[in-house]
C-alpha cells in the first residue's frame, strides 16, 4: 500500500474552484435578472399625496365616513 502524498507548496489550490466560480456567476446573473424585473416607482408618486392643512383653531377631529362606519359597527 502506498501513502497518499501530501501537497507541496507548488501544488496548493486556491479557494476558488470551478464550481465556486460558476455558482457565483450564476448568482450574479440571477440577481441582475431580478433587478430588471422589479418595477420602479415614479419619482413624483410621493409628491402626489397631499395632506389636509392643520386646523387653525386646534382640534383636528372630523367625523369622516370611515369613523361613521366604525360607529355603526359598535352598535348593538
Amino acid at each position: 500500500m502506498t501513502k497518499p502524498s501530501r501537497p507541496t507548496a507548488g501544488d496548493e489550490r486556491s479557494g476558488l474552484s470551478r464550481r465556486t466560480l460558476f455558482a457565483g456567476a450564476s448568482t450574479v446573473g440571477a440577481l441582475a435578472a431580478a433587478a430588471t424585473l422589479i418595477p420602479r416607482a415614479p419619482a413624483d408618486a410621493s409628491a402626489a399625496v397631499e395632506s389636509k392643512p392643520a386646523p387653525t383653531k386646534g382640534g383636528g377631529y372630523s367625523l369622516s365616513d370611515h369613523v361613521k362606519q366604525y360607529y355603526q359597527t359598535t352598535r348593538i
